[in-house]
C-alpha cells in the first residue's frame, strides 16, 4: 500500500529532495538495522531540526502514516526499521552542553555514546550506560532502548541517571522538562493527558500486587515492554512521562535532547580471569562478588571460551579446560591506586575458598587486561565468523535472578542441546544475572523457522515463567520479544502498557508492532535474508559498527549498506533477474564513492574490510591493462606527465586567476562526468625532477629516505606560506638530527604500487611494490639501515606481508618518536595546530603517537571531532570531489582558530587545506620549526 498523496506532497514541500529517498537502492539500504529483520521503507527522510520532526509528525498524525525514528541503527531486536516512513537523524543533532564541571551533560540524540564520554573524560566523568556498541550507537538509541552494558548495571542506566528530557509527542507537541516556560505551556495544552498519567500512577501504586511485581521486575535488568516503573517510582505526571519515554523504543515519542547526571570514571583499574571447575561454583562466586567492590563481572561458559581459544594471544591452557569449566572476568576500578589495591585484596579474600581450575591474577598492566577483555569481546564475532553462509547470528539477552544463575545457565545449555544449537555460547553480565547467548540461525525454509520458533517458545517459558526473569535485559523488546511481553508481565501489566501506548499515541503511528503488537507471530515475519555475495563480506552481520568511520556515509552508502546492496544484486543475478539498472546505481553509490581505506575493518566485529570488496569489483571492471602495464614500466615518464599536468594547471591559474579557474574547472569536471579533475587553490605546484646524488661516506648514522612519488612530484601550493618541498624539509630535519641521508637508486622509477591497487590493477601494483622492496634492500645494505618513508599510506602498503624480508621501515611518526626525539630539543609554539590522523596512520597504530608529537610541538592541539577519514583517497579528491567535501564538511568550523594543520599524507593535505581554510603540512614541517639539534 502506497503512502497517501497528501502526505507525500506536503513532505516534499517540507524536506529538500536531497534528504528524501524513495528509490529502490536507498530504501533497501536503509531497510536494515543490526537485527535479523528487514522492512523496506516507502520513504526515508533525513531530518536536520526539531521543527522538521514536529511538522512530519503533524502530517503523519493527520494522514495516519506510521513513522519510525532511527539514530545509528545498531539495535538488535528490530526497533529501527519500517515499511512506511523511516525518519533518520542528519548531521545537526550532535549538540552538547557540559554543566557543573561535568556532573551533568545535555546531549542531542545524534551524539555517539563514545563521543559523549570523550567530552567528559577531562572531568573524570562518563555517562552511565556503557553498551558494547558505544563506539557506534547514538544517544537517541541509548535513551530509547534504556541501554546498559558491562559496568552499568541497573543503577547507572538512563532511567536512573536521567536529569531532564526534551521530547516531541505523536501530535507534534514539544516538551522540555528543564524549561519552565515549556512545562507551563504543556501543562495548559495537555492537562488531560497529565491528569490521566497521574491517575494511572495512583491506581498502579494502590494495586499492591501489581506495584510489587513492577518493583521486582526492575530489580533485575529489564527492557521488556514499557517502563512501568515510572508509575511506581514517581507521582508527578511530568516525571512519569519523561521516564516512560526512556526505553520506549520510539513508540511513545521522539527524544530531541537528554540531560544525564554523569558518573565517576575512575582512572585506576585492574582485571583478572578466574576459571572455576563448574558452572555451579562459578555462579556461587558471583553472589559473593555482588557484595564486593567490583565494577564488572563477566561470565563465560566453556563453549564461549572454546570459540576463542585458538585466537592469537589466548593463554595456552584455555584449550585444556574441562568441559564444565566456567570463567569470570572481573574488573575493579578506584579513584587511587592505593584504594584499588585494597579493593583487589578484599575481592580475592572473599572468594579465596573457591577452587579454581586456572586463573590470570589481577593486573593493572594495560596489555594484560586489554587481552583479557579481548577474550570477552571476541566471543560474539567468533561465532559469527564460523557460521554457514546464508545464516545469521542471533544474540539473545535474558536475565535470571542472580541467586538462580547457575540453574539458569545449565537449563539454557539443555535447550541448546534439545534444539540442536551446537555452536551456541553463553556469556554475560553476571552481577545482574544478565546472560547473552549467541547462536546461528537460518531462515531459508519453513523447518528452520519452525525450529527457531520452538526454541524461542521454550526460552520464553523458561526465563519469564519458571524463573520470573527478563526476556530482554538490555537489547530492547523490539519486534523480537513483542509477542512475549504479556507472558512475562501478566495481563494486568500488559493491558496497562497498552493503555499508556493509546494515551500517548492514540492513532498508533509511532513504530507499530515494536514493544507491543497484536500479532503473535510478528517475531517470525520480515526475517532478513543474508544471501552469499562474496567471501570477503559474507560474514557481515549488518551490525553497523563500521558506519561512524566511513567518509561516504550520508553522501551515498556506508559499508553496511554497500554489503546489503551487493547481497541483493548477487541474489537477483542468481535468480536470473535483470540487475543492469541496479549495477548502474551501485557503480557510483557503492564503488566510485568508496574511499577503500579499510577503517571499517577496524570497527567490524568480524574484521571485514569492505574496501577490499570494492577494490575487487574495480579490478573486475578494469579494462586498461596494457595502459597500466605501460605506466608501471615507464614510471619516470608517468611522473613527468604528472608534473606537466600540475605545471599546466599552475599556468592556467596565472593566466585566468584562481577564482575564475576554480569556477571553470568545476564546470568542466561536472560536464566530463569527473573525468577531468577539479582544480582547487590547494593544488600543488610541480616539483622539478630531483638529482639524488650518491651517499657520502662519513661517520654519521645512515637513514634511507624513501620519498614517495607524490613527494617527488608535488610541491607546495602557490599560496602556501611554506614554500619548501616536503622532500627538502624532511632531508633538512634528518640532517639536523645528525643523520646521513641516503636515497635509493633510480628513485624516479620507484613506487609502492598504491595508485595501481586503488584503481583495480593488483598485479601491476604488486610488481611495483616488489621492485621498490628490492631497491630498498639494496639501499639499506640488506636491511641494516632504517628506512624513512615520508608518507604513511606508502609505508602501510610496504609493511604489509613483508614475510621474511628484513626491512626496518618507518612512517614519519614512528621514526620521529623512536629516532629523533632524543636528538632534538623541542620548544613548543603558542599557535594552535590542527591534527589529522590519516587512515594509514590509524592502521599503523601510530594515532596517539602523532597526537603526542603534536603536543610536544604546540601548546594547543585541536583534533576535529568525527573526522576519521578525509575522503581524498589518493586521487578521489580530484575525480570525486564531493566525497572529500562531504567527509570534511565540519572541518572548517573545528579548526578556525588554528594557524596550520599537520598530517602524514601529501594527498590528504590537499583536501584538508581546501576544506579547512588553513594550510595543512607534513608533520616534519612543524617538528623542524620548533626544534634544534640537542647539544651533546
Amino acid at each position: 500500500m502506497s503512502l497517501p498523496a497528501a502526505f507525500l506532497r506536503d513532505a516534499q514541500r517540507l524536506i529538500p529532495a536531497e534528504r528524501r529517498f524513495d528509490d529502490p537502492t536507498s530504501t533497501l539500504a536503509f531497510g536494515t538495522d543490526a537485527s535479523f529483520y528487514r522492512l523496506i521503507p516507502k520513504l526515508v527522510v533525513r531530518v536536520e531540526s526539531e521543527e522538521e520532526v514536529v511538522a512530519l509528525l503533524q502530517l503523519a498524525q493527520r494522514d495516519r502514516v506510521p513513522v519510525t525514528f532511527r539514530a545509528a541503527g545498531t539495535s538488535l531486536s528490530g526497533q529501527a526499521i519500517s515499511d512506511s516512513v523511516l525518519i533518520v537523524l542528519g548531521d545537526n543533532w550532535s549538540g552538547k552542553e557540559i554543566r557543573a564541571e561535568g556532573e551533568q551533560i545535555r546531549l542531542q540524540p545524534g551524539v555517539i555514546g563514545a563521543q559523549a564520554n570523550a567530552w567528559l573524560a577531562p572531568y573524570g566523568r562518563k555517562i552511565g550506560p556503557d553498551p558494547a556498541s558505544i563506539n557506534a550507537c547514538k544517544i537517541g538509541g541509548i535513551v530509547a532502548n534504556n541501554a546498559s552494558g558491562m559496568c552499568c548495571g541497573t543503577a547507572q542506566n538512563t532511567y536512573h541517571t536521567l536529569a531532564g528530557l526534551r521530547l516531541v509527542l505523536a501530535d507534534g507537541t514539544r516538551l522540555d522538562s528543564e524549561d519552565p516556560a515549556s512545562v507551563a505551556a504543556f501543562e495548559r495544552s495537555h492537562a488531560s493527558l497529565l491528569d490521566e498519567l497521574a491517575r494511572l500512577g495512583r491506581e498502579t501504586r494502590a494495586n499492591t500486587e501489581l506495584a510489587e511485581r513492577i518493583r521486582h521486575k526492575y530489580r533485575l535488568k529489564n527492557t521488556t515492554g514499557l517502563s512501568l516503573n515510572a508509575l511506581v517510582d514517581y507521582d508527578q505526571p511530568l516525571d512519569i512521562l519523561q521516564h516512560l519515554l526512556v526505553g520506549s523504543e520510539g513508540t511513545l515519542g521522539f527524544i530531541s535532547a537528554v540531560t544525564y547526571n554523569t558518573v565517576p570514571d575512575h582512572p585506576h583499574k585492574a582485571s583478572a580471569l578466574l576459571v572455576f571447575p563448574s558452572v555451579e561454583s562459578c555462579c556461587r562466586a558471583v553472589t559473593v562478588l555482588k557484595r564486593q567492590p567490583v565494577s564488572a563481572v563477566e561470565l563465560l561458559d566453556r563453549r564461549s571460551m572454546r570459540s576463542v581459544q585458538a585466537m592469537p594471544g589466548m593463554p595456552t591452557w584455555v584449550k585444556g579446560l574441562s568441559d564444565n569449566a566456567c570463567a569470570l572476568l572481573i574488573e575493579s576500578r578506584a579513584a587511587s591506586q592505593s584504594l584499588l589495591h585494597e579493593q583487589l585484596e578484599q575481592v580475592m579474600a572473599a572468594i579465596a575458598d573457591y577452587p579454581l581450575e586456572q586463573k590470570v591474577d589481577f593486573s593493572e598492566d594495560p596489555a594484560v587486561y586489554n587481552q583479557l577483555w579481548k577474550i570477552r569481546k571476541d566471543t560474539f564475532p567468533a561465532v559469527g565468523a564460523v557460521r554457514q553462509t546464508g545464516t545469521t547470528v542471533i544474540i539473545e539477552d535474558v536475565t535470571f535472578p542472580v541467586e538462580q544463575l547457575a540453574e539458569g545457565v545449565n537449563r539454557l545449555i539443555q535447550l541448546f542441546d534439545k534444539h540442536r544449537y551446537d555452536e551456541a555460547i553463553i556469556f554475560g553480565h553476571a552481577l545482574e544475572g544478565n546472560l547473552h547467548f549467541v547462536f546461528t540461525q537460518g531462515f531459508n525454509s519453513a523447518a528452520e523457522i519452525a525450529r527457531y520458533q520452538a526454541f524461542m517458545d521454550d526460552v520464553a517459558q523458561l526465563v519469564a515463567v519458571e524463573f520470573g526473569g527478563s526476556l530482554k535485559a538490555e537489547h530492547g523488546t523490539g519486534r523480537n520479544m513483542a509477542p512475549f511481553v504479556e507472558l512475562e508481565w501478566g495481563q494486568d501489566a500488559y493491558q496497562l502498557m497498552w493503555t499508556l501506548k493509546r494515551l500517548l499515541d492514540p492513532h498508533g503511528i509511532l513504530n507499530p508492532d515494536v514493544v507491543l503488537s497484536s500479532d503473535p507471530d510478528i517475531h517470525l515475519k520480515h526475517l532478513k535474508p543474508l544471501p552469499a555475495a562474496d567471501e570477503i563480506v559474507d560474514k557481515c552481520i549488518e551490525c553497523g559498527f563500521c558506519e561512524p568511520v566511513c567518509p561516504s556515509k550520508g553522501l551515498t552508502l556506508s559499508p553496511r549498506q554497500r554489503i546489503v546492496m551487493w547481497r541483493d544484486i548477487q541474489a537477483k543475478t542468481r535468480a536470473g533477474l535483470d540487475t543492469r539498472e541496479l549495477m548502474q546505481t551501485y557503480q557510483y553509490q557503492g564503488i566510485d564513492t568508496c574511499a577503500a581505506t579499510g577503517l571499517c575493518a577496524q570497527r567490524c566485529p568480524v574484521g571485514i574490510n569492505t574496501g577490499e570488496l570494492v577494490k575487487k569489483l574495480r579490478s573486475q571492471a578494469a579494462t586498461h591493462l596494457k595502459t597500466a602495464d605501460w605506466l608501471a614500466e615507464h614510471f619516470p615518464t608517468t611522473l613527468r606527465g604528472a608534473r606537466l599536468t600540475l605545471a599546466a594547471a599552475n599556468g592556467a591559474r596565472k593566466l585566468l586567476g584562481a577564482p575564475r579557474l576554480a569556477r571553470l574547472s568545476a564546470s568542466l569536471s561536472k560536464a566530463s562526468n569527473s573525468r577531468l579533475p577539479q582544480w582547487t587553490p590547494a593544488l600543488p605546484q610541480p616539483l622539478k625532477p630531483i638529482d639524488f646524488g650518491p651517499a657520502s661516506n662519513d661517520a654519521r648514522p645512515r637513514v634511507v629516505y624513501l620519498a614517495a612519488c607524490v613527494s617527488r612530484v608535488m610541491g607546495p601550493a602557490y599560496a602556501d606560506r611554506e614554500q619548501s618541498s616536503l622532500l627538502d624539509k624532511t632531508r633538512a630535519l634528518l640532517e639536523k638530527a645528525g643523520y646521513q641521508v641516503v636515497f635509493p637508486g633510480n628513485a624516479d622509477s620507484l613506487c609502492c604500487g598504491q595508485p595501481f591497487a586503488s584503481k583495480g590493477y593488483p598485479e601491476q601494483a604488486e610488481h611495483k611494490r616488489q621492485e621498490l622492496i628490492a631497491a630498498l634492500l639494496h639501499a639499506s645494505r640488506g636491511g641494516l639501515d632504517p628506512i624513512y618513508c615520508d608518507t604513511s599510506p606508502c609505508t602501510l602498503r610496504l609493511v604489509q606481508d613483508l614475510g621474511e624480508t628484513r626491512l626496518d621501515l618507518y612512517d614519519p611518526v614512528r621514526f620521529i618518536r623512536t629516532h629523533l626525539v632524543d636528538k632534538l630539543e623541542f620548544t613548543p609554539q603558542e599557535e594552535p595546530v590542527a591534527v589529522h590522523v590519516t587512515c594509514s596512520t590509524q592502521h599503523l597504530g601510530e594515532s596517539q603517537a602523532l597526537i603526542d608529537l603534536a603536543r610536544r610541538c604546540s601548546k594547543q592541539v585541536v583534533i576535529p571531532e568525527g573526522i576519521h577519514c578525509c575522503g581524498f583517497a589518493g586521487d578521489k579528491g580530484f575525480t570525486t570531489p564531493e566525497l572529500n567535501a562531504h567527509s570534511l564538511r565540519t572541518l572548517k568550523d573545528a579548526v578556525q582558530y588554528c594557524s596550520e594543520g599537520i598530517s602524514t599524507s601529501r594527498t590528504c593535505e590537499i583536501g584538508l587545506s581546501s576544506h579547512s581554510g588553513i594550510d595543512y603540512h607534513g608533520l616534519v614541517y612543524l617538528v623542524d620549526r620548533v626544534t634544534r639539534a640537542r647539544s651533546l
